[in-house]
């Protein structure tokens, strides 16, 4: 294995790799690198992102770094015959996946985007009984995310476009972009507002969309780095009843599925709730599905065209021509 970006997200990477060997740790800090690799005895520190996504010692590579490296390591490493764990978004823009596509498919290796929040315990049950039918027919979901950054956070890589993409948006909008489309499907329309109102930066700070399926469903969604109290939510509606996911851990709050189910006199509905107060395993999770993706040669899923439909539908309102 080996870890491109060894800050706070790598370090979370490397945490979650279970029974997997990391044997490269690559950063542009130098210092960051050898900490890294300090955890895991063998381990080699690198500065070179292009030798490290070609070691001959790993097998797999991590790219969390940001945003505008991310598709170009990527497609090094697939070029390489490694596969690779793309963190998301996986790019700034779409096309930038495009490279990383053919070079996957040249080598055959596979390619897993980094959408963690898909493996939160309470939105696998969602899934679940989403999937199950219990639901009825879906009609529309509801998401909102954010937080309120921290003091100099106009001043860090994500309030800068060249880098990033975008702001709040491709920063956690693509997440509740990515869970409406895993449960909604594609969308045709995507109608949306992105603003700046208190951080002076050249990226939004918080983006409003309003997004439409081709059979009419709907994911209405807010992201904002002006969410002074850290929040997260996200309700599916069906026919039959209502999941609302609340909290991801942490100072977002206990991590909750509650389930609304009606009943035939409608009124209150029927309430079932379950909390998940322990820490946050999402990234194990992730990481334990694409071993097994590889082992049985499964194409993983969200994959390269899952980011890439997310970023599309964002891409319209963030910040302008990339360099």
């Amino acid at each position: 294995m080996a870890i491109i970006g060894c800050g706070l997200i790598g370090q979370k990477r490397a945490a979650a790799l279970g029974h997997s060997f990391l044997t490269v740790c690559c950063d542009a800090q130098a210092a960051r690198a050898r900490a890294l690799a300090e955890t895991a005895p063998g381990a080699e520190a690198l500065t070179d992102w292009r030798a490290a996504a070609a070691h001959p010692n790993a097998d797999l590579v991590i790219v969390a770094t940001p945003h505008d490296l991310l598709a170009p390591i990527a497609a090094a490493a697939a070029a390489a015959g490694k596969h690779v764990l793309v963190e998301k978004p996986g790019a700034r823009r779409a096309a930038e996946l495009d490279a990383v596509a053919e070079a996957a498919s040249k080598t055959g290796v596979l390619v897993r985007v980094g959408f963690n929040h898909r493996f939160h315990r309470a939105f696998q049950k969602a899934h679940e009984i989403f999937a199950s039918g219990a639901l009825g027919e879906p009609m529309y979901v509801r998401g909102r995310y954010g937080h309120g950054g921290r003091p100099g956070y106009e001043h860090e890589w994500r309030a800068q476009p060249a880098r990033s993409g975008g702001g709040e948006l491709i920063d956690q909008g693509i997440h509740l972009v990515d869970l409406s489309r895993w449960f909604l499907g594609d969308f045709v329309e995507a109608l949306g507002r992105a603003r700046t109102y208190f951080w002076d930066v050249p990226v939004e700070d918080n983006g409003f969309l309003l997004l439409e399926t081709a059979m009419g469903q709907v994911a209405f969604l807010h992201a904002s780095w002006t969410e002074w109290k850290n929040l997260f939510s996200f309700e599916i509606y069906g026919r039959l009843g209502k999941l609302e996911i609340s909290g991801l851990g942490g100072s977002y709050g206990v991590e909750r599925l509650t389930w609304y189910r009606m009943t035939p006199e409608m009124g209150p509905p029927e309430t079932t709730t379950w909390e998940y107060p322990m820490a946050d395993d999402s990234w194990q999770m992730e990481f334990a599905r694409f071993v097994e993706d590889i082992r049985l040669e499964r194409a993983p899923e969200p994959g390269i065209a899952d980011a890439q439909a997310a970023l599309r539908v964002i891409e319209p309102f963030c910040a302008g021509e990339l360099p």
